[in-house]
């Protein structure tokens, strides 16, 4: 015959709360395997004669909580084969149960059949015991595998399996990333257990400080509103409020066209921070290109193209399809062949898109003529469309400085702009071969040229003058000056 697991729950921890259906279905087992005997529902099958067997032991002996419920589901489909067992756990089988989890994910493919018998679960008694409404609003989650990814500050927070201080204290650390540290937090252990149960609301950081926290504790953190500041959905709502009836009058004017400049300039601030290497203004300016970003989705959503969330899923979908080597089975173990493989992938997604064969080339037009220049060179040099070694590169551009002397010696301007594009052009493959950013290497040298002109606009007011008023060997002299100045 197949094998079979009942899969039942005890409830929050009152032996009068354990479900009838629960203890009639017990005796007609071969065997009772429990999660944990440390439960004060357990009183109840003692009173019933029933003989088990527990997983106690296996905390003890198991590096993390993942490796325990492996080993449980392990034990109990290798003996199920051929008999029916029942899987008692505390409170509601579904609810906060990751082993049931596995169980039920791992039976099908063993020939196991389950069934589950529900209870009331310790959630049900923390609602009474904190008299929450969790329809209005709330974030149930594990704290054994909880993250503030994706957590909504502006609703309430309950961590169950708070099992002893030092995952109190790993839980403290992970909330002090978004909650301030004095922030109330309820802990309640044996929530709904008569004459064993205990509430305390204690700062945050003091959590880990009660000496009675065991393996009945969860905590609950009251809704934060102002949290919300740290995560993007705060931002939508402001940008949502800005752009709303009694919003801002200049946010509430703005379009795409209208909104292109802003994102130009943030774009290079976020560069000039990086520059300086100042990660106080490079956060400052992060923050201020995503809200163009945010801006630009909202005015979308409002004409109903797009949402954020749009933007989200296809930059997640993008990712994942062009990193075959990490999220699927490609092997890629060079950069180099990294970029060849994107480049497949992003010219594969333009055909199937309809655009033509597509062409190795492909630049915005809007890039800046530095780094378009420097694109389009290593787009093409990844097909093979490149010198074999930088001496080729250097002869470049010597023929191309010969051709612009002989063009300006010709005094055609046509002819000389064409020409000083093209030594441009030559230089900028130089700057490639040698491994140097070219829009970088020009910003440097153009602030370079401000510092030491500048240097020279303060000695002449130092002396009442007027820098128009020095003579070029005097500017000379104060140029040579400036140079001498380290940094500069």
């Amino acid at each position: 015959m197949a094998g079979k697991v009942i899969i039942a729950g005890m409830g929050p921890g009152d032996p009068a709360q354990v479900p009838p259906a629960v203890l009639a279905a017990l005796p007609g087992v071969d065997k009772i395997y429990l999660r944990t005997a440390r439960h004060p529902a357990v009183a109840a099958l003692k009173e019933r004669g029933l003989q088990w067997e527990s997983f106690d032991s296996y905390y003890e002996q198991a590096g993390d909580f993942e490796e325990l419920y492996r080993r449980i589901v392990a034990t109990l489909l290798g003996e199920a084969r051929d008999k029916e067992l029942a899987y008692v756990v505390p409170g509601h089988p579904l609810v906060a149960e990751r082993s049931v989890t596995m169980l039920l994910e791992a039976a099908p493919g063993a020939g196991v059949d389950t069934r589950v018998i529900p209870a009331m679960s310790c959630l049900d008694a923390l609602y009474a015991t904190l008299h929450l409404d969790p329809t209005r609003g709330l974030t149930v989650t594990d704290a054994l595998t909880f993250t503030l990814d994706g957590l909504d500050p502006g609703l309430g927070l309950i961590l169950t399996q708070v099992y002893n201080q030092r995952i109190a204290s790993d839980t403290k650390l992970t909330l002090m990333g978004l909650y301030p540290d004095e922030y109330p937090v309820t802990v309640v252990r044996g929530a709904g257990l008569a004459g064993e149960e205990r509430v305390a609301t204690v700062p945050l950081y003091a959590i880990d400080r009660l000496p009675w926290i065991d393996h009945l504790t969860s905590i609950y953190l009251p809704p934060y509103p102002e949290g919300r500041d740290r995560t993007l959905a705060g931002l939508k709502a402001i940008m949502a409020r800005l752009r709303g009836e009694g919003g801002c009058p200049w946010d509430r004017e703005q379009t795409h066209q209208s909104l292109k400049r802003y994102l130009i300039e943030e774009s290079y601030e976020v560069l000039e921070a990086i520059d300086i290497g100042d990660m106080h203004k490079l956060c400052e300016e992060l923050g201020d290109l995503l809200l163009q970003v945010v801006f630009h989705a909202r005015l979308a959503e409002e004409n109903g193209d797009f949402t954020l969330a749009d933007c989200l899923e296809a930059i997640c979908a993008k990712m994942r399809r062009r990193h075959p080597h990490v999220f699927a089975t490609a092997i890629l173990n060079t950069a180099g062949e990294v970029l060849a493989r994107w480049d497949q992938i992003k010219a594969a997604e333009k055909k199937s898109n309809g655009e033509g064969e597509p062409s190795v080339l492909s630049v915005p037009r809007g890039l800046p003529a530095l780094m378009k220049a420097l694109k389009v060179q290593e787009q093409a040099a990844r097909v093979g469309f490149d010198w074999s070694d930088v001496t080729g590169v250097w002869a470049k551009v010597e023929e191309e400085l010969e051709e612009l002397k002989e063009a300006v010696a010709g005094e055609e301007r046509r002819e000389q702009a064409a020409e000083v594009g093209d030594v441009l052009f030559a230089l900028v493959n130089l700057a490639r071969w040698l491994g140097v950013e070219p829009e970088a290497a020009l910003q440097a040298t153009v602030a370079k040229f401000m510092q030491r002109f500048q240097y020279i606009e303060r000695k002449a007011r130092q002396k009442g003058l007027d820098i128009k008023g020095l003579s070029l060997a005097e500017m000379d002299a104060l140029w040579e000056e400036a140079k001498k100045i380290p940094g500069r």
